[in-house]
């Protein structure tokens, strides 16, 4: 199998494999409609989209470990390079975690679609929307549900960081921050 982490369509049996089941299992579980996909038009070979398969995984606890890579995938939004540039350089040096960036709402939900993160670091002042928005949309998308969102501000008062825990927030932190300890809390969110 190529690399499985970045593959988008799976065979039954790569599905199997990914599963540690038969491939027999997976095709019983795709006719009865327990698995969704597709036929390939024209034949009888069936395909399961990467998002079905790690539904799928969840449902019958089976852990996304190796279709997921072994990384843990952070998305930091901020519109501050020197903010991007710090969490890039200091998560990319930890093997734990795969990191890409956004700098608006808008760029945080298309990566979001491809890259499914297990973490935001969300900035709550973002030039084309603010942060809980964002949240209460990632929070209304059942794929994302255990998707783990930190939110960083410096301009936050009491009643808005209630607001932000409400729309869905994990964690907020101030700026400025330490870096140590939003690594530290980061840990601990994803129980790496």
């Amino acid at each position: 199998m190529s690399d499985i982490s970045k593959k988008q369509v799976f065979t039954t049996g790569e599905a199997a494999a990914i599963c540690k089941v038969s491939q027999q299992t997976i095709i019983r579980c795709f006719d009865n409609g327990r698995l969704q996909g597709f036929r390939v038009p024209g034949s009888r070979f069936r395909r399961i989209p990467r998002a079905e398969l790690i539904k799928f995984m969840r449902e019958n606890d089976i852990p996304p470990d190796l279709i997921e890579g072994g990384k843990k995938r952070i998305l930091v939004v901020d519109d501050d390079d020197q903010i991007i540039e710090l969490f890039v350089d200091v998560l990319s040096r930890d093997d734990r975690f795969e990191v890409q960036t956004a700098q608006t709402g808008y760029e945080a939900g298309m990566v979001t679609e491809s890259f499914r993160p297990n973490l935001i670091i969300l900035d709550y002042m973002l030039p084309d929307i603010n942060g809980n928005i964002v949240c209460k949309r990632i929070r209304d998308n059942d794929e994302l549900a255990n998707t783990k969102i930190i939110i960083v501000s410096g301009v936050v008062n009491p009643d808005e960081i209630n607001e932000l825990l409400k729309a869905g927030a994990d964690d907020f932190v101030k700026k400025p921050f330490n870096i140590e300890k939003l690594v530290a809390r980061i840990v601990e969110l994803l129980e790496v």
